[in-house]
């Protein structure tokens, strides 16, 4: 393979991890608007208490959605460490939403509907930013190609047979 096809192929393969990354995120945007505006109407909590409790409906949603769509082909041997890196970064990009929805709420009096509705999309936009690379990069990690398994499982075939002809002869 070509180092310009290699490139391609790995193209591809990014945008449609993209892709699916950005339909599961989709509809969790939905999901979390959706929350955020029913909470915002049916109670009195504030703006960004509201939000947060639609970004935890949002995170759990979109857990099932990545590891059974968007990354069901990765590693799967470590549970634990998945949903605890899930979290961890889920938690900063929860930090990251609901800060900028924060800033412009307290600290510049941006309080209308429309206003926290601009805020809070903004707002996870910039999250998704750092949760496509972190999930990918951290808690969904990629399994080796199938060339490098093969190629390993070869070389560990013929380990044993290279060493029983390098053994001296015992007199």
């Amino acid at each position: 393979m070509t180092e310009k096809s290699a490139l391609r192929v790995r193209l591809d393969q990014l945008t449609r991890e993209f892709a699916k990354f950005g339909a599961v995120g989709g509809v969790g945007l939905l999901v979390d608007l959706g929350v955020f505006n029913l909470v915002r109407h049916l109670t009195d909590l504030p703006v960004v208490r509201a939000s947060i409790i639609a970004t935890v409906v949002a995170i759990a949603f979109n857990y099932v959605g990545f590891r059974y769509f968007t990354y069901r082909d990765r590693d799967k041997s470590s549970r634990t460490r998945e949903l605890s890196l899930f979290f961890l970064f889920s938690v900063v990009g929860l930090v990251i939403q609901n800060g900028i929805l924060y800033a412009a709420t307290y600290g510049f009096g941006w309080d209308t509907p429309l206003q926290s509705n601009f805020f809070k999309f903004f707002g996870i936009g910039v999250a998704t930013l750092f949760r496509f690379w972190s999930y990918r990069t951290w808690v969904f990690r990629t399994l080796p190609a199938r060339e490098a398994v093969q190629t390993a499982e070869s070389f560990l075939e013929q380990a044993p047979r290279q060493a029983v002809r390098k053994q001296p002869d015992r007199v």
